[in-house]
């Protein structure tokens, strides 16, 4: 077992929405410069978990640790460490691409602009096009330019991929990734949350199933094709029978 601190500790994490109970006794540990997954339906509990690591929900059992520490003791240290993609990508409307691009970056204390100007030319956004007439897709590509140039020691992705079109999607999440990574790959830790689990099969390393806000499998990824060889699609299909 590395002796190195996990990018993520999550421990026995409960929440609840009123009496529905999103997330129930909850744990999972992602070690430093891996690619984690974190698979479920739509419902099962995944964006739940990732707002009570990032502290914007207060989990009513258990604890979470970014990098060693409590993200609700220490926001700033946190954060300052991580980036974070939500499903639905809030953007001021009348700002341009270029405008959003250069208010994120004011809040980061490292910017690779190399990164930036590679992204977008290879995802062919517009500079000066309004966030306000961009399409969801559009919106995705915009949030993860600017979760990735500050080159964050841990990036979160809740359904990065859910609108762009599925034509794109494999390509879209490599490059990403791949710019993400380049630089220093033993620093640079992912959680992914996803329902769309083929587009991810050779980029994760281990993962854990989610259904009705329980953990139903861990497992490392190399692992579980030896074990059922097959996708890690279908280990996701046979594991929760759907």
């Amino acid at each position: 077992m590395s002796s190195v601190t996990p990018a993520v500790e999550i421990r026995h994490l409960t929440y609840t929405y009123g009496r529905s109970e999103a997330v129930h006794d909850f744990s999972l540990t992602v070690q430093r410069g891996r690619c984690y997954g974190l698979f479920g339906r739509n419902g099962a509990g995944k964006t739940t978990t990732m707002k009570c690591m990032l502290n914007l929900l207060r989990p009513k059992q258990g604890e979470v640790r970014i990098f060693g520490m409590d993200p609700a003791k220490h926001e700033v240290e946190t954060k300052s460490r991580m980036a974070y993609v939500p499903d639905q990508i809030p953007l001021y409307p009348w700002m341009t691409v270029r405008e959003t691009l250069d208010y994120l970056r004011s809040f980061r204390l490292q910017w690779n602009k190399d990164t930036e100007s590679h992204l977008l030319r290879r995802f062919r956004l517009d500079s000066d096009q309004r966030a306000g007439s961009l399409s969801k897709g559009q919106r995705t590509q915009v949030a993860l330019i600017a979760a990735v140039c500050p080159e964050p020691e841990l990036l979160v992705l809740d359904e990065p991929t859910s609108g762009l079109d599925p034509i794109v999607r494999r390509e879209f999440i490599e490059t990403v990734i791949g710019a993400y990574q380049e630089t220093d790959p033993q620093n640079r830790t992912i959680l992914i949350s996803t329902h769309l689990i083929s587009e991810f099969e050779g980029l994760i390393d281990e993962f854990t199933i989610m259904d009705s806000g329980r953990s139903v499998l861990t497992l490392d990824a190399d692992l579980a094709r030896e074990r059922y060889k097959d996708t890690l699609e279908e280990v996701f299909i046979a594991t929760l029978g759907a």
